[in-house]
């Protein structure tokens, strides 16, 4: 947990790098990378340019496959519609 932090912050103090930070291709859906103990580590967000710089963390998962899955690029879409739509 503390890496993730530890990567999320260095992106957030400007760190541009792909293998930390990256936007999955055809999706609005951004990937925060991290690697510990073999593990690949995947964070789903989005931003609401609505509220400045505002980025919402949809959903994490322990990559076991060299792709991301599919379905987990649809959960983190299908949560991004409906924050949108609560939002109104």
């Amino acid at each position: 947990m503390k890496k993730i932090i530890y990567n999320i912050d260095r992106v957030v103090g400007g760190e541009i790098n792909a293998e930390l930070f990256k936007k999955l291709e055809g999706t609005e859906i951004w990937e925060f990378r991290t690697l510990y103990n073999r593990n690949s580590y995947r964070l789903f967000a989005f931003w609401d340019s609505h509220n400045g710089t505002f980025v919402v963390a949809t959903r994490g998962i322990v990559k076991k496959t060299r792709k991301t899955p599919c379905k987990e690029i649809a959960k983190a879409e299908a949560i991004m519609k409906e924050y949108f739509n609560d939002k109104g």
